[in-house]
């Protein structure tokens, strides 16, 4: 076993050396299809290991070398492949396989093909470190990774300004949080003299409970998960993250990069138990961007703009449900995710490739006809992720309600709220895209077209995994069968669950009634709204009130760049004019005051014989003279 698991995280970075020193000069077809195939054959090895690995399986440390000691503790450079690292292995490199095939056609007329198709090995290679690290270290040197490839693949169209500036700005705020991170890992170690999982599992009973200490690591490692993860304050760059190719969206901004910071909660369960403060923090942080970014999403015109906030508000359900104490369902959820997410970004990329690039909805309508493939993946996908029965983002959802529910009855109806306003934008987004009439100029609806098999195919395997996700981790009053319950898989992770408050069958069924009644009740408004009534999208300007709010993302990066920005720029700018000032004044005295000596002194040393013997027979003599009078 040991030895696919290392083939697991090689292939990938072995696609990334081909591709990067030859990819140049291959075809397209050898550079896309070996790209995909490392990671498909990665994803092929993870699942022989699943079918090997039950429940109650112990873990699995491979240790490849020994990397450094200090204060006599080895830090070795060694995987761990348990249920939660073999779960985030599967999700990787599956979807990730998907995902590179779609991009085969998607980006089969970019100069930088071979470019992106690097990049994007290098991705997987970086993520694969993150989640199946035995250490911290290990985990840090793979968030660091993704954190670079999100810069390359972001502003990877440099010769767009605003895509370079986006690049910078997801790349500065992921190193804030990363900051965090980085401190929360110089306490573990400084307290406990160890930085592997195991280790810190076992000694972390010495933490005392809700103490300042274990406050101070749970609280530094959650900023990072804030920024790379997106929530409040660190959640702006994502939206300008959809600058990147639509596959990259799906990839890293939807499926697997932005869940990093929920596998690192979730790894760290044993040191999270015991501080319930900082769960409490987790939990609001997430009903706060939960709230705010669907609140975003419901006037947003860019098909890209309407997902990203989605993504946003999908991964604070997620905290939300850390927060509350339900590890497995943040990870349920985040599994449901990845599916629907990336069949919706991808759904979308398919739409603007059919429309010759156009990203604003505006310019849409219509298209279900003249693109079904898409359309019908696009809506399976849509009644996943707004909680049509049965299919997998309702179940997952659902679980996360019921969670806080037993947590806090006004976490819950927040929540609701939120997840009341997921089903109105992405309902909107659907209608305005896919129905009515066409409002594209008419060399777009020349040209619109159904995409490639190998764009539609991830779609539907995709969709179909929308709808059957969901019966991975059934409710526990639908099916008592829990051998096949995400629950019990991941059950020796969870090493300290915490024990929620009982919530009585009677109570769930009730609130899931409510839930469904919900999702029917805004579907029937919102196509009303927008079909039968035809109500169009406007411009930001004509908005007035909330919808201008909305319309404007309530003008956070305007407040962000007033009070962060600007005043930053400023300091900036005074330093310069201080260092022309003041400083280079010093060094350009210093530095004229040594050249006008050295030319002094150069008279001295004009190569002239006589000059030089008088210059010797001056100072001997002078030696004399002083000499005669200091023995006199």
């Amino acid at each position: 076993m040991d030895n696919l698991i290392i083939a697991i995280l090689i292939l990938p970075l072995i696609g990334f050396l081909i591709n990067g020193l030859f990819g140049k000069h291959l075809p397209k077809v050898v550079v896309g299809g070996l790209a995909t195939l490392v990671v498909f054959v990665s994803f092929v090895l993870a699942a022989s290991i699943f079918s090997d690995y039950t429940a109650d399986s112990s873990v699995t440390i491979v240790r490849l070398f020994k990397w450094f000691q200090i204060d006599g503790v080895p830090i070795n450079f060694s995987l761990q492949i348990d249920q939660l690292s073999l779960m985030m292995v599967l999700i990787i490199t599956g979807i990730g396989s998907l995902i590179h095939l779609y991009s085969i056609g998607y980006m089969s007329h970019d100069a930088g093909f071979y470019k992106f198709f690097t990049y994007l090995n290098l991705f997987i290679f970086s993520m694969l470190l993150l989640v199946m690290g035995s250490n911290y270290l290990i985990l840090f040197i793979g968030w660091e990774g993704v954190g670079v490839c999100s810069y390359l693949l972001i502003g990877f169209w440099y010769d767009n300004v605003e895509y370079g500036k986006a690049a910078r700005k997801a790349f500065i705020m992921n190193r804030i949080g990363d900051l965090g991170l980085l401190i929360g890992i110089f306490a573990i170690a400084y307290q406990l003299n160890a930085i592997d999982y195991l280790t810190v599992a076992q000694n972390a009973s010495k933490f005392e409970y809700n103490g300042g200490i274990i406050l101070f690591i749970t609280v530094s490692l959650f900023i990072g998960a804030m920024g790379k993860s997106a929530q409040i304050p660190l959640f702006t760059w994502l939206p300008d993250a959809m600058a990147g190719p639509t596959p990259v969206s799906a990839l890293i901004h939807a499926a697997t990069m932005v869940t990093a910071g929920i596998y690192l909660v979730v790894r760290s369960n044993f040191l999270y138990t015991l501080a319930p403060s900082t769960m409490e923090f987790i939990m609001y942080i997430g009903l706060a961007t939960s709230l705010v970014a669907s609140f975003i999403a419901l006037r947003q015109n860019d098909i890209k703009k309407v997902l990203a906030y989605s993504t946003v508000s999908q991964l604070g359900f997620m905290f939300i449900a850390l927060g509350a104490g339900s590890y497995t369902t943040a990870m349920f959820h985040l599994m449901t995710h990845a599916f629907f997410k990336a069949l919706l970004f991808l759904g979308s990329g398919s739409v603007i490739h059919a429309m010759s690039g156009e990203q604003d909805m505006r310019h849409m309508g219509g298209l279900r006809k003249k693109i079904p493939v898409t359309y019908w993946t696009f809506l399976i996908g849509t009644l996943a992720i707004t909680g049509f029965p049965f299919l997998s983002g309702m179940i997952s959802k659902d679980e996360i309600l019921v969670t806080a529910f037993a947590k806090n009855p006004v976490v819950w109806f927040f929540t609701f709220v939120s997840a009341a306003m997921t089903a109105i934008y992405m309902f909107r987004l659907l209608y305005l895209t896919f129905f009515g009439e066409f409002r594209g100029s008419k060399e777009q609806e020349h040209h619109l077209h159904e995409s490639p098999l190998n764009m539609t195919l991830p779609l539907i395997v995709l969709a179909i995994l929308s709808v059957v996700g969901g019966f991975f981790n059934l409710p526990h009053f639908v099916s008592h069968d829990h051998s096949q319950k995400l629950a019990h898989w991941l059950n020796k992770v969870i090493i300290s669950p915490i024990e929620l408050p009982e919530v009585s069958v009677a109570t769930e069924w009730i609130l899931l009634a409510i839930t469904v009644a919900m999702f029917f009740i805004v579907w029937f408004i919102v196509r009303n709204t927008y079909v039968n009534k035809k109500k169009m999208a406007l411009p930001d300007s004509k908005y007035v009130g909330w919808e201008r709010l909305s319309a404007q993302k309530l003008k956070i990066d305007e407040i962000y760049n007033a009070m962060i920005v600007k005043p930053i720029e400023g300091m900036g700018k005074a330093a310069s004019m201080f260092d022309k000032a003041v400083l280079d004044r010093i060094v350009n005295f210093v530095a004229n005051g040594a050249e006008d000596s050295g030319k002094s002194f150069k008279r001295l040393q004009n190569g002239n014989v006589e000059t030089y013997v008088l210059i010797m027979s001056l100072a001997v003599g002078i030696i004399l003279i002083v000499n005669f009078l200091l023995n006199s």
